[in-house]
């Protein structure tokens, strides 16, 4: 790793293979912790449906916080792809400073949050009392790792921004390697660890994520980009230019926030749905379901994050005509390797899901849901390239009105789905069809509007 000289062009070209150079690394970098995901997940399995139902439950939970660092992440990679762009190495180590500040700040108010108030707000959401319990234990130790997941994804954000994601691989691999060995060992009691069960889990992933900032912060000083950028040359908390990112990071940090609370909505209306196994076994396929978002996705937010930063790049260039263009390229490649992907996932679909149960009720229940979300990971594939497109042109709040008007759309039809008309699992998962067909529309009436064209950051 150290021999690979740092690229030196910050700059970067309309072509396939440009796209495709930034687009693959990250690819990788997904792909390794969603394997880990669903080693994660078979390691719970093995447990019972009740674990399986609960790390639903509390995956989504943490995602809820997570994603605040996700929407920090997507708004420091625009602002460092429009220095990028403009060829203003320094400003980006300025960015960079002021970013860390503000990822700490969210990861003790978020850690303080779900001290005090998750275990009243699980309780008052879940009907089951067994989940109830294990998802309210397992969450407060999981919240710790928050402040090195913000890191993490601060450090990834200078990678990408910057032609560099390449490096980006090493966190992952890092992470996962380690969060599967303790997973395993602390799930079950193996290699000489405690046998925690459940709460293994969770202290395995806050491990794995301090690692994981611990390598991609590595990779920066070993490959001198904190010389390159003058990353912490400027360190001492500047009020304008953290105000910049954060007015930049907000929307997004509520977008996504809105996106993963729509889903902890869903999983609620499915567990309320029911009651013992009636309950359990939706869960269960619904986890499922959303690890096939998960791995099968890799792609999708692959193209997405490239969509983000090689907008703003050019953007930034001041070819602001080639914008659309290169979104529609971007969108085109995210649909095909996306489609491939969904193709095998179609012809082998009891091969996938024997992976997490045996069960040939479980199985044959899963498989029509498992061809519904196949069908909208292929509009998210469009969908999430363009509403990475309009990060990329610095509009965050379009970005935000966006999803409220798409989560609005989605939250009305999944409640009327569960709670008023009981329809099945499958109608219920039809849901995503609607929130990505809106997001898509929305975002390509924006970008083709031009209205982002005279946007100053």
């Amino acid at each position: 790793m150290a021999n690979i000289a740092p690229n030196n062009d910050l700059q970067v070209e309309i072509s396939t293979k440009q796209i495709l150079k930034i687009a693959l690394p990250i690819s990788l970098a997904l792909l390794v912790p969603q394997l880990n995901f669903v080693a994660n997940t078979i390691f719970l399995s093995g447990l019972g449906e009740t674990e399986l139902g609960a790390a639903g439950i509390t995956g989504v939970y943490y995602l809820v916080f997570a994603l605040v660092g996700n929407g920090l992440n997507s708004g420091l990679q625009a602002l460092i792809a429009r220095r990028a762009g403009e060829n203003r190495p320094e400003e980006i180590g300025k960015m960079f400073a002021q970013s860390i500040w503000i990822a700490l700040l969210f990861a003790v108010a978020n850690i303080l949050i779900t001290v005090i108030a998750g275990s009243f707000f699980l309780s008052s959401v879940l009907h089951n009392s067994r989940i109830q319990e294990e998802a309210a234990v397992f969450i407060r130790i999981r919240i710790l790792g928050l402040p090195f997941l913000y890191l993490f994804q601060m450090g990834n954000a200078l990678l990408v921004g910057t032609n560099n994601s390449r490096y980006m691989k090493y966190g992952f691999i890092a992470e996962a390697a380690l969060n599967i060995f303790l997973d395993y060992g602390l799930i079950y009691g193996k290699f000489g660890l405690p046998q925690l069960g459940f709460n293994g889990a969770a202290v395995a992933s806050v491990f794995a994520e301090a690692t994981g900032a611990l390598v991609v912060f590595s990779i920066i000083f070993l490959k001198k980009f904190h010389h390159r950028f003058s990353l912490f040359r400027h360190f001492r908390f500047n009020r304008p230019l953290a105000g910049l990112i954060f007015r930049q990071s907000s929307p997004l940090v509520m977008q996504f926030v809105l996106s993963v609370g729509a889903w902890f909505l869903f999983y609620i209306l499915i567990e309320n749905s029911g009651s013992g196994e009636h309950a359990e076994r939706p869960l269960a396929i619904s986890n499922t379901m959303r690890t096939v978002f998960a791995v099968f996705g890799i792609f999708v937010w692959a193209f997405a994050s490239t969509s983000n930063a090689m907008v703003s790049n050019i953007i930034g260039q001041g070819k602001q005509s080639q914008v659309l263009f290169l979104v529609k390229k971007i969108a085109g490649l995210s649909l095909t390797f996306t489609a491939t992907l969904c193709l095998v996932l179609n012809l082998l679909p009891g091969v996938f899901l024997g992976i997490f149960s045996n069960d040939a009720v479980f199985i044959s229940e899963s498989i029509p849901v498992l061809r519904t979300v196949s069908v909208a990971l292929l509009l998210m594939s469009v969908g999430a390239a363009y509403l990475n497109a309009v990060t990329g042109t610095a509009n965050t709040r379009v970005n935000l009105g966006i999803e409220i008007v798409a989560i609005l759309i989605y939250s009305v039809y999944v409640y009327c789905v569960l709670r008023v008309w009981h329809l099945s699992l499958v109608a219920a998962w039809a849901s995503e069809f609607i929130y990505w067909s809106t997001i898509f529309l929305l975002s390509s009436l924006y970008l083709r509007s031009g209205k982002w064209k005279n946007k100053v950051i």
